[in-house]
């Protein structure tokens, strides 16, 4: 989804960090679910909260971030277009 030469760091966090990072980041109170930060063109981080619920759903809404999607239908869609390719049961 992001290409062979893309490096992704993956970080499993509890929900201090999540808070300091939403607080930090994105000017939000509260702990996050998850969050992603594209670093260049070919790398990025995500950060999914360990007490969430879907981390695998989580996880492909992030790797759609760091492909620059924005909230939205487009993105709703392509979301609703890879589980189905994949067949995934989220």
């Amino acid at each position: 989804m992001l290409g062979k030469e893309y490096d992704l760091s993956l970080v499993f966090a509890d929900n201090v960090l999540m808070k300091e990072l939403n607080k930090t980041y994105r000017k939000k109170g509260g702990s996050a679910n998850v969050l992603s930060f594209p670093l260049s063109k070919t790398m990025g981080e995500i950060f999914i909260n360990k007490k969430a619920a879907r981390p695998d759903y989580l996880f492909l809404h992030s790797l759609l971030h760091l492909r620059g999607f924005e909230h939205g239908r487009k993105m709703d869609d392509e979301e609703k277009k890879i589980i189905k390719n994949l067949k995934l049961k989220i």
